[in-house]
């Protein structure tokens, strides 16, 4: 007779309740910091620190290091992830409410299913899919238009562009994730990508000057404490609690998150940042959400291309 190994529920909880409301809370978190710290500095040191953690983590346990093959998709992987998704993630901050910034980066299944329909081939344009798409171009149609009086002000376009480029950026990246030679360990891929963006990152900040405005001794406690928020709460739990789930729940259960994150993001926007939550961003939220539903609910004929870092900000 087969034994069943018995999960406590509290674990499976614990783990959804991080995905769903730390990786939700970190779009605030990076509103916060970048107030202070200016916005490519600011994801260096996060992803640097987390993958250095994470990275001298599985090398303590033994795990090899990336060959040099595997550092040269990895680094082109964390180009695409880490300074054009997070990078302009953290620079539109400066200029988009955090909620707001979490409901465009929402639209990356949007973006994953164009890149499926038109090259990678692994799904068709059926009518279901055609609506979701046209329901969450619909949704950013209404937070950036000029012309909808729907009170309250469109994001700044400028900001919003910067948004819709991560989220392409980071769609390209996953699609590539199938054919660059990475290595097996998950955390060890992850952590190396953490790592090689932290880098990256760095150079982007030091060509913009941003080092030149950086004074340590101006910045808050508040700034420093979102940052540590951001590097153990956001990266290192946030995702140790994803690779937990993924090995125990069904992918579709955790890929819920996608459409939890933005929720959480505008309610904690508006209760906590100030920002505002009028009928624009209600309707934009929802329409953004309705085609991410549909769209992550809809078999292909191939696997769904996963995410190249599982950690949403």
């Amino acid at each position: 007779m087969e034994t069943k190994t018995h999960r406590p529920g509290w674990k499976t909880l614990l783990a959804f309740a991080i995905i769903y409301f730390v990786w939700g809370s970190t779009f605030l978190a990076i509103r916060i910091g970048v107030h202070e710290v200016p916005p490519f500095l600011l994801a260096a040191m996060r992803f640097s620190i987390a993958g250095l953690v994470l990275y001298g983590w599985m090398i303590a346990q033994g795990e090899r290091s990336p060959s040099r093959r595997q550092w040269m998709s990895t680094f082109l992987l964390a180009l695409l992830i880490f300074v054009l998704d997070y990078g302009l993630l953290f620079w539109a901050e400066q200029r988009v409410p955090s909620g707001i910034a979490a409901v465009m980066l929402a639209m990356i299944p949007v973006f994953m299913a164009l890149s499926e329909i038109i090259f990678l081939r692994t799904q068709r344009l059926t009518v279901r899919l055609a609506l979701a798409l046209l329901i969450g171009v619909g949704g950013v149609a209404v937070l950036m238009s000029h012309s909808l009086n729907l009170g309250g002000a469109p994001i700044d376009r400028a900001g919003a562009v910067a948004l819709i480029i991560g989220s392409l950026s980071w769609s390209v990246g996953s699609a590539l994730t199938r054919k660059l030679p990475l290595p097996s360990s998950k955390v060890m891929s992850s952590g190396a990508q953490m790592l090689a963006g932290g880098v990256l990152l760095a150079l982007t900040a030091a060509a913009r000057g941003e080092f030149h405005d950086f004074h340590p001794w101006t910045v808050s406690r508040g700034a420093w404490f979102s940052l540590l928020y951001l590097i153990v709460a956001g990266s290192i739990i946030g995702f140790t609690a994803y690779v937990w789930l993924i090995h125990h729940e069904s992918p579709t259960k955790v890929g819920t998150y996608a459409y939890v994150n933005p929720v959480v993001a505008v309610l904690l926007g508006y209760f906590l940042g100030g920002e505002p939550l009028g009928l624009r961003t209600i309707l934009g939220t929802l329409f953004v959400l309705i085609s991410v539903v549909i769209i992550t609910t809809t078999r292909v004929k191939k696997p769904v291309v996963t995410l190249a870092v599982e950690d949403m900000a």
